[in-house]
């Protein structure tokens, strides 16, 4: 059985941390929008020479290119996928809905990542990565054993976005509000929201979203 979910929430709200462990411990496929545009423009396909053009004439790439990535995703089958940062917006909502119809595809949730604005950011403002492995830390929350070393690899190389400030975040916030928030609405009228609180501590976060799940889901062989 396959099992297909959106991740909602604000940036900082952890939607990437919990992809990462649901591709870990459920074998489901990340789909970060991000991540396709980049693996497109370097695989030198006909799609891939179409975002490339795009992007290097420093435009964005269209919402019919990004479903055209995600449809060739979906194609290549396996135990289910993750939409991570997408859809963003209602149109992108729709169009995704559109998309799994024409390929007999289920979404299964929609899981909406409710945080605190304050708190979140003093989440974003006080994370760190390791440029090796990608670890992530927090000053406050989860700072390495040893200053300046990644208690994983062992790397010096630690790094913050130069977008984590709060100047950047309340814009972020502020796109994330007018465009992304209506999906809450839109996947609440069609039963299929699920909030679970995005500011526990991260294994509370992977339980809750665990319950929103099919337990068939569990075996990664998809057996």
């Amino acid at each position: 059985m396959t099992i297909n979910i959106i991740l909602l929430g604000p940036p900082g709200a952890g939607k990437g941390t919990q992809a990462r462990r649901l591709v870990e411990e459920r074998g489901l496929a990340q789909l970060s929008t991000g991540d396709m545009l980049r693996a497109a423009r370097s695989s030198g396909t006909e799609m891939g020479k179409r975002v490339a053009e795009v992007m290097d004439r420093g435009e964005l790439v269209t919402d019919e290119i990004v479903i055209g990535l995600i449809r060739e995703k979906l194609s290549e089958g396996g135990n289910g996928f993750i939409f991570d940062g997408f859809p963003r917006t209602l149109a992108q909502a729709d169009a995704l809905g559109q998309l799994l119809d024409e390929t007999g595809m289920v979404l299964d949730a929609v899981v909406e990542m409710q945080v605190d604005d304050q708190a979140l950011v003093r989440r974003i403002t006080g994370r760190f990565t390791c440029g090796h492995c990608g670890e992530v830390y927090h000053d406050e929350t989860k700072p390495t054993a040893k200053p300046g070393v990644c208690d994983v690899c062992g790397s010096t190389d630690l790094r913050r976005r130069a977008d984590d400030n709060e100047d950047s975040l309340k814009t972020r916030l502020l796109e994330y509000y007018k465009k992304t928030s209506p999906l809450i609405g839109y996947y609440y009228a069609k039963g299929k929201l699920t909030p679970v609180d995005g500011l526990a501590e991260m294994d509370q976060v992977a339980r809750q979203i665990s319950a929103v799940l099919p337990l068939s889901s569990l075996d990664p062989t998809g057996t």
